[in-house]
């Protein structure tokens, strides 16, 4: 269920309502009883679940694996350069 943010015209009151989405949005404020929009939100992060999309499916590239044998890469980069360790010509 997602949770809808409204604003009075009237006040300016500013409120947040836990709702379904089949829901009739709300038309009157509960400060005032004046008449109240529905904002836009910014939206959410999501969590996926289920097979799949584990965290742990995603291969991290081994720092040890860097030409520079360092715990990163010269650049910054998180993929190996061909650039020499820093400060080696």
């Amino acid at each position: 269920m997602p949770t809808y943010e409204y604003k009075c015209g009237r006040c300016g009151h500013r409120f947040e309502q836990f709702q379904n989405m089949s829901d009739t949005p709300i038309e009157a404020c509960p400060e005032c009883g004046g008449k109240v929009d529905r904002l836009l939100g910014t939206g959410a992060g999501f969590l996926v679940k289920g097979s799949g999309f584990n965290a742990s499916d995603y291969a991290e590239i081994s720092p040890s694996k860097t030409r520079c044998g360092r715990s990163t890469t010269c650049c910054g980069r998180e993929t190996p350069c061909d650039k020499p360790p820093c400060g080696d010509t």
